[in-house]
């Protein structure tokens, strides 16, 4: 039984919290927040600090999910505990740097350190690149995800869920669009350069809220991130899939609707079959939270690899860095 401690315990810790609770495997035995009464509310033993919790609890996994502004305190404390596996939610870090020294300070110390980047074990994402990889789109070409969540409009956008995405200085892609460069790397390779276009359309927030970004990538595919927050998207929970995308190859097409089903069309053909059914999990994005927790406890008690490690991890950060440097010279950069 691997026991499970969670430093945070602001709105998107419910779904940590959830998952690790039905994984056979684990159990939860701490939390600790700055703010008490939040963390009282998970129902789990409480702590006053991290490092209380660490000596007290003795957790075999660390899941961090606080804001990146306490993932180095929290990963430099951990460290000196004997810890099986951290995981720290995404975006990792505040900085390309801090994230390099944070994962070689978890190298030295022996513990894997894994990023939380789940929307890559959304199992449409899953369902995709497995049938990219059975050649059902033939040779792929290229690719569209157009992000549609809707919850951007106004003076009060996100003060209910998560009030510090309006302080974000870099928003759209460092808090968001990591997660379409960390999937587009799983399902085409790492891109060889990047172009963007990144713009702020509601005047509450500080950073970017829409964008376009071009991925070449290898073997001449293209992938095309086309993000807006303010906009919507055809379905009846916009955070499902956050939006569509189109899966193009020489013999098909593969669409992913804001259902979450996805849908092969044969080149020259009309009609498409569903592969993929709609998402029926009330959990968030296909239950892509506790998919990745069942992976990291997997990898641990079968003694295999890890996806999304730390070190693999700064691929993401610095394809992230890149397109921030594209916008703001509106050229293009090499990777």
């Amino acid at each position: 039984m691997l026991r499970v401690a969670c430093v945070g315990a602001g709105y998107f810790s419910q779904f940590h919290f959830e998952g690790w609770q039905r994984i056979a495997d684990t159990k939860l035995v701490g939390v600790t927040n700055r703010d008490r009464a939040k963390a009282e509310a998970a129902g789990l033993p409480v702590f006053d600090t991290l490092e209380a919790m660490l000596t007290e609890a003795r957790p075999d996994i660390l899941d961090v999910i606080v804001s990146p502004q306490g993932h180095a305190d929290a990963i430099r404390l951990a460290i000196n505990h004997p810890l099986k596996a951290i995981i720290c939610q995404k975006p990792f870090c505040t900085s390309l740097q801090e994230a390099e020294e944070m994962t070689a300070h978890a190298e030295d110390a022996g513990i894997p350190l894994i990023i939380h980047e789940n929307f890559r074990f959304q199992p449409w994402f899953r369902a995709i690149r497995q049938h990219i990889s059975d050649g059902a789109i033939g040779r792929p070409l290229q690719a569209t995800f157009r992000l549609r969540p809707g919850d951007g409009q106004g003076p009060d956008a996100y003060l209910e869920r998560q009030p510090y995405f309006q302080q974000m200085e870099r928003f759209l892609i460092h808090e968001t669009g990591v997660h379409y460069i960390d999937t587009f790397r799983f399902l085409f390779g790492d891109p060889l350069a990047v172009y963007s276009d990144l713009r702020r359309v509601n005047p509450a927030i500080a950073g970017e809220d829409a964008g376009y970004v071009l991925f070449d990538h290898a073997d001449g595919v293209r992938v095309v991130f086309d993000g807006n927050r303010n906009l919507d998207h055809a379905a009846e929970n916009t955070r499902c899939t956050m939006g569509e995308g189109l899966f193009e190859g020489t013999d098909g097409t593969l669409t992913l609707l804001g259902d979450g089903s996805v849908w092969l069309r044969k080149f020259g053909e009309i009609d498409a079959t569903r592969i993929l059914p709609p998402d029926n999990s009330p959990n968030f994005g296909g239950d892509c939270t506790h998919n990745l927790q069942a992976h990291v406890v997997h990898a641990l008690t079968q003694g295999e690899g890890f996806e999304n490690t730390a070190r693999e991890y700064l691929t993401v950060a610095a394809i992230e860095a890149a397109i921030y440097k594209s916008s703001q010279e509106q050229s293009k950069v090499e990777l």
